[in-house]
């Protein structure tokens, strides 16, 4: 059982499913983000209630962070063995899409977790009364937050690695499942690259919204 779970091959393809159904979250959390466009804050507010009181919503909010957490740790670790294999950076490397972006996983990675970490801070502890604020106006809290330059400059900034990292996470998903094909990995690959543009866009669009018009 621990070669199962602890092997190379199984972190990454452990970490490959964690992080595919953590891409399927965020569209949700998009939708529920436009919300914050209304003029009304009931709607999203009435949503953000839901989603912290719905017995489902609840396990899932449990499932999600343990996604986050083994993909995170087990990016590190990998990272770490790459590290330690290659302890002499290579004369020369690829100049290949996949290893410019590989070369970054590690890094683009990071920057979004110290962001969800500041996240968890702005929302969710709120939530849980870890820290001071309004659990039942996270619409004026997020407001607040997106009136404040230094804030939106983080979060574009944010946004814009995280595209660059599910650009790469999305397809090499696929590759670590074994699902490699002549035709059908191009179409991934073009489904990662909107995927990629338009999700990070989404947000950085309603953060710019909310700063510059609201």
């Amino acid at each position: 059982m621990n070669k199962i779970l602890f092997s190379s091959i199984s972190r990454k393809f452990v970490m490959a499913l964690a992080g595919l159904f953590l891409l399927t979250f965020l569209p949700v959390h998009f939708a529920i983000n436009l919300l914050l466009l209304k003029s009304d804050p009931v709607p999203f507010n009435k949503a953000a209630h839901f989603m912290a009181t719905f017995p489902v919503i609840k396990i899932f909010e449990v499932v999600l962070i343990a996604g986050i957490l083994i993909h995170v740790s087990y990016g590190i670790w990998l990272q770490i063995e790459n590290w330690l294999a290659r302890p002499v950076g290579y004369a020369s490397r690829p100049k290949s899409e996949v290893s410019f972006f590989s070369r970054f996983m590690i890094w683009t990675g990071a920057t979004i977790f110290t962001f969800l970490v500041l996240h968890f801070f702005n929302f969710y502890f709120i939530k849980l009364g870890f820290v001071k604020g309004d659990a039942e106006n996270f619409y004026s809290v997020a407001h607040s937050l997106f009136k404040i330059p230094a804030y939106n400059y983080i979060y574009l900034v944010c946004f814009t690695l995280l595209g660059f990292h599910l650009y790469h996470a999305l397809y090499s998903a696929f590759q670590t499942l074994g699902l490699n094909h002549r035709i059908w990995t191009p179409i991934v690959k073009i489904v990662a690259l909107i995927y990629a543009i338009l999700i990070p866009a989404g947000f950085a669009f309603i953060s710019v919204s909310i700063w510059q018009f609201s």
